[in-house]
Protein backbone atom coordinates (compact mmCIF):
# COMPACT_ATOMS: atom_id res chain seq x y z
CA UNK A 1 0.00 0.00 0.00
CA UNK A 2 1.26 3.74 -0.94
CA UNK A 3 2.07 6.24 1.47
CA UNK A 4 -0.54 8.95 1.94
CA UNK A 5 0.70 12.74 0.25
CA UNK A 6 1.38 14.54 3.56
CA UNK A 7 1.36 18.36 4.06
CA UNK A 8 5.25 17.87 3.25
CA UNK A 9 4.55 16.74 -0.38
CA UNK A 10 1.63 18.62 -1.16
CA UNK A 11 3.72 21.44 -0.22
CA UNK A 12 6.88 20.81 -2.87
CA UNK A 13 3.84 20.03 -5.34
CA UNK A 14 2.38 23.35 -5.59
CA UNK A 15 6.21 24.60 -5.01
CA UNK A 16 7.47 22.54 -8.42
CA UNK A 17 3.63 24.29 -10.15
CA UNK A 18 4.47 27.91 -8.76
CA UNK A 19 8.45 27.90 -10.91
CA UNK A 20 6.65 27.64 -14.15
CA UNK A 21 4.59 30.91 -15.93
CA UNK A 22 1.92 28.46 -16.88
CA UNK A 23 1.48 26.32 -13.45
CA UNK A 24 0.46 23.01 -15.43
CA UNK A 25 3.90 22.88 -17.14
CA UNK A 26 4.96 21.97 -13.73
CA UNK A 27 3.00 18.31 -14.15
CA UNK A 28 5.90 16.18 -15.39
CA UNK A 29 8.36 17.11 -12.18
CA UNK A 30 4.88 17.14 -9.95
CA UNK A 31 4.27 13.65 -10.77
CA UNK A 32 7.95 12.43 -10.04
CA UNK A 33 7.65 14.10 -6.84
CA UNK A 34 4.71 11.50 -6.50
CA UNK A 35 6.53 8.66 -7.69
CA UNK A 36 9.09 9.66 -5.39
CA UNK A 37 6.81 9.50 -2.52
CA UNK A 38 4.42 6.91 -3.25
CA UNK A 39 6.41 4.87 -5.64
CA UNK A 40 3.89 5.02 -8.15
CA UNK A 41 1.83 7.38 -9.84
CA UNK A 42 -1.71 6.59 -7.79
CA UNK A 43 -5.21 7.92 -8.07
CA UNK A 44 -4.26 10.25 -5.11
CA UNK A 45 -1.08 11.79 -6.61
CA UNK A 46 -3.51 12.37 -9.60
CA UNK A 47 -6.28 13.95 -7.93
CA UNK A 48 -3.68 16.36 -6.07
CA UNK A 49 -1.81 17.28 -9.05
CA UNK A 50 -5.20 18.23 -11.20
CA UNK A 51 -6.47 20.15 -8.36
CA UNK A 52 -3.15 22.33 -7.77
CA UNK A 53 -2.85 22.82 -11.03
CA UNK A 54 -6.68 23.43 -11.57
CA UNK A 55 -7.22 21.10 -14.50
CA UNK A 56 -9.21 18.04 -14.79
CA UNK A 57 -7.76 13.82 -13.01
CA UNK A 58 -7.97 12.98 -16.75
CA UNK A 59 -5.73 15.34 -18.30
CA UNK A 60 -3.25 14.57 -15.49
CA UNK A 61 -4.59 10.82 -15.90
CA UNK A 62 -3.31 11.02 -19.93
CA UNK A 63 0.05 12.55 -18.97
CA UNK A 64 0.48 9.94 -16.50
CA UNK A 65 -0.20 7.34 -19.40
CA UNK A 66 1.94 8.47 -22.05
CA UNK A 67 4.95 8.40 -20.87
CA UNK A 68 6.25 5.02 -19.83
CA UNK A 69 8.65 6.33 -16.97
CA UNK A 70 5.55 7.02 -15.01
CA UNK A 71 4.56 3.52 -13.45
CA UNK A 72 1.17 2.85 -12.30
CA UNK A 73 2.42 0.06 -10.57
CA UNK A 74 5.10 -0.55 -7.69
CA UNK A 75 8.75 -1.14 -9.01
CA UNK A 76 11.91 -2.09 -7.05
CA UNK A 77 13.87 -0.07 -5.08
CA UNK A 78 16.12 -0.54 -8.55
CA UNK A 79 14.71 -0.15 -11.75
CA UNK A 80 16.56 -2.09 -14.47
CA UNK A 81 16.25 -1.14 -17.96
CA UNK A 82 17.35 -2.49 -21.02
CA UNK A 83 17.45 -0.83 -24.21
CA UNK A 84 16.42 -3.38 -26.92
CA UNK A 85 16.26 -1.02 -30.06
CA UNK A 86 18.50 -1.51 -33.15
CA UNK A 87 21.60 -0.93 -32.18
CA UNK A 88 21.46 -2.20 -28.69
CA UNK A 89 19.73 -5.19 -29.74
CA UNK A 90 22.71 -6.29 -32.43
CA UNK A 91 25.27 -5.49 -29.54
CA UNK A 92 23.56 -8.04 -27.08
CA UNK A 93 20.98 -5.89 -25.81
CA UNK A 94 18.33 -8.69 -26.47
CA UNK A 95 20.49 -11.45 -25.31
CA UNK A 96 20.94 -8.92 -21.92
CA UNK A 97 17.30 -8.78 -21.40
CA UNK A 98 16.62 -12.82 -21.90
CA UNK A 99 19.44 -13.73 -19.44
CA UNK A 100 17.99 -10.97 -16.99
CA UNK A 101 14.07 -12.48 -17.45
CA UNK A 102 15.49 -16.01 -16.81
CA UNK A 103 17.86 -14.50 -14.00
CA UNK A 104 15.23 -12.85 -12.17
CA UNK A 105 12.06 -14.71 -12.98
CA UNK A 106 10.38 -11.93 -13.75
CA UNK A 107 8.56 -10.23 -17.13
CA UNK A 108 9.18 -7.01 -18.40
CA UNK A 109 7.80 -4.25 -16.36
CA UNK A 110 7.65 -6.64 -13.61
CA UNK A 111 9.66 -6.75 -10.14
CA UNK A 112 11.58 -9.84 -8.72
CA UNK A 113 10.80 -12.02 -5.52
CA UNK A 114 12.47 -11.04 -2.88
CA UNK A 115 15.25 -13.67 -1.82
CA UNK A 116 16.44 -14.61 1.39
CA UNK A 117 19.13 -12.29 2.10
CA UNK A 118 18.02 -9.44 -0.49
CA UNK A 119 18.65 -6.50 0.71
CA UNK A 120 16.74 -4.42 -2.30
CA UNK A 121 14.42 -5.57 -4.86
CA UNK A 122 14.80 -5.06 -8.78
CA UNK A 123 12.50 -4.16 -11.21
CA UNK A 124 12.98 -4.74 -15.25
CA UNK A 125 11.98 -3.33 -18.19
CA UNK A 126 13.29 -3.44 -21.62
CA UNK A 127 13.80 -0.02 -22.89
CA UNK A 128 13.73 2.15 -26.25
CA UNK A 129 17.05 4.13 -27.58
CA UNK A 130 18.68 5.94 -24.54
CA UNK A 131 20.65 7.90 -26.99
CA UNK A 132 24.07 5.79 -26.30
CA UNK A 133 24.83 4.32 -28.82
CA UNK A 134 27.97 4.66 -28.73
CA UNK A 135 28.21 2.56 -25.26
CA UNK A 136 26.12 -0.59 -26.60
CA UNK A 137 24.66 -2.09 -25.08
CA UNK A 138 23.62 -0.44 -22.73
CA UNK A 139 21.81 -0.64 -19.34
CA UNK A 140 20.23 2.17 -17.05
CA UNK A 141 19.55 1.71 -13.03
CA UNK A 142 17.04 4.60 -12.59
CA UNK A 143 17.99 6.03 -15.15
CA UNK A 144 21.56 6.19 -15.00
CA UNK A 145 23.87 4.68 -17.46
CA UNK A 146 25.62 0.93 -17.33
CA UNK A 147 27.71 0.75 -20.46
CA UNK A 148 29.01 -1.76 -22.24
CA UNK A 149 27.20 -4.64 -20.60
CA UNK A 150 27.07 -8.20 -21.10
CA UNK A 151 24.79 -11.14 -20.14
CA UNK A 152 27.59 -12.11 -17.41
CA UNK A 153 28.17 -8.29 -16.45
CA UNK A 154 24.22 -7.45 -16.16
CA UNK A 155 23.81 -10.56 -13.64
CA UNK A 156 26.40 -9.39 -11.57
CA UNK A 157 25.13 -6.09 -11.64
CA UNK A 158 21.45 -7.08 -10.53
CA UNK A 159 23.02 -9.43 -8.08
CA UNK A 160 25.07 -6.48 -6.18
CA UNK A 161 22.27 -4.30 -6.36
CA UNK A 162 19.53 -7.10 -4.57
CA UNK A 163 22.44 -7.64 -2.17
CA UNK A 164 22.87 -4.06 -0.90
CA UNK A 165 26.53 -3.44 -2.74
CA UNK A 166 27.44 0.07 -3.51
CA UNK A 167 27.16 0.72 -7.65
CA UNK A 168 29.14 3.21 -9.60
CA UNK A 169 27.42 4.31 -12.58
CA UNK A 170 29.58 4.27 -15.61
CA UNK A 171 29.34 8.07 -16.78
CA UNK A 172 27.35 9.28 -13.34
CA UNK A 173 27.43 9.00 -9.71
CA UNK A 174 26.67 5.91 -7.62
CA UNK A 175 23.59 4.35 -8.10
CA UNK A 176 20.67 5.48 -5.70
CA UNK A 177 16.89 3.97 -5.26
CA UNK A 178 14.19 4.66 -7.34
CA UNK A 179 12.37 6.78 -5.28
CA UNK A 180 15.58 9.30 -4.21
CA UNK A 181 15.83 9.32 -8.16
CA UNK A 182 12.75 10.25 -8.48
CA UNK A 183 12.79 12.89 -6.46
CA UNK A 184 16.08 14.24 -8.17
CA UNK A 185 13.73 14.31 -11.50
CA UNK A 186 11.41 16.39 -9.48
CA UNK A 187 13.63 19.33 -9.42
CA UNK A 188 15.53 18.53 -5.91
CA UNK A 189 18.94 18.40 -5.84
CA UNK A 190 20.75 15.39 -4.06
CA UNK A 191 24.22 16.90 -3.91
CA UNK A 192 25.63 14.08 -6.84
CA UNK A 193 25.97 16.12 -10.02
CA UNK A 194 28.82 16.19 -10.42
CA UNK A 195 30.20 12.68 -9.23
CA UNK A 196 31.61 10.72 -12.30
CA UNK A 197 32.15 11.53 -15.94
CA UNK A 198 29.88 13.59 -17.57
CA UNK A 199 31.22 11.86 -20.91
CA UNK A 200 32.90 9.14 -21.95
CA UNK A 201 35.84 8.74 -24.05
CA UNK A 202 33.88 7.38 -27.50
CA UNK A 203 31.41 10.54 -27.21
CA UNK A 204 34.25 12.19 -27.38
CA UNK A 205 36.05 10.80 -30.65
CA UNK A 206 34.30 13.05 -32.88
CA UNK A 207 35.26 16.07 -31.03
CA UNK A 208 39.42 14.86 -31.03
CA UNK A 209 39.20 14.31 -34.61
CA UNK A 210 37.87 17.55 -35.42
CA UNK A 211 40.26 19.35 -33.21
CA UNK A 212 43.20 17.04 -34.91
CA UNK A 213 42.21 18.05 -38.20
CA UNK A 214 41.59 21.68 -37.40
CA UNK A 215 37.92 21.25 -38.44
CA UNK A 216 35.30 23.98 -37.23
CA UNK A 217 32.13 24.72 -37.59
CA UNK A 218 31.00 26.79 -40.77
CA UNK A 219 30.06 30.58 -40.16
CA UNK A 220 26.30 31.36 -39.66
CA UNK A 221 25.08 33.28 -42.46
CA UNK A 222 23.46 37.34 -41.45
CA UNK A 223 20.33 36.42 -40.28
CA UNK A 224 20.42 32.95 -40.01
CA UNK A 225 20.25 30.94 -37.14
CA UNK A 226 19.98 33.70 -34.91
Amino acid sequence: MSEALDSKAIEELRQIAGRYPQARSGLLPMLHLVQSVQGRITPEGIETCAEILGISAAEVSGVATFYTMYKRRPVGDYHVGVCTNTLCAVMGGDAIFERLKDHLGVGNDEVADERAGDKATVSLEHVECNAACDFAPVVMVNWEFMDNQTPESATQLVDDLRAGTPVQSTRGPRLCTWREAERVLAGFEDGLADEGPAAGPASLVGLEIAREQGWTAPATAPGKGE
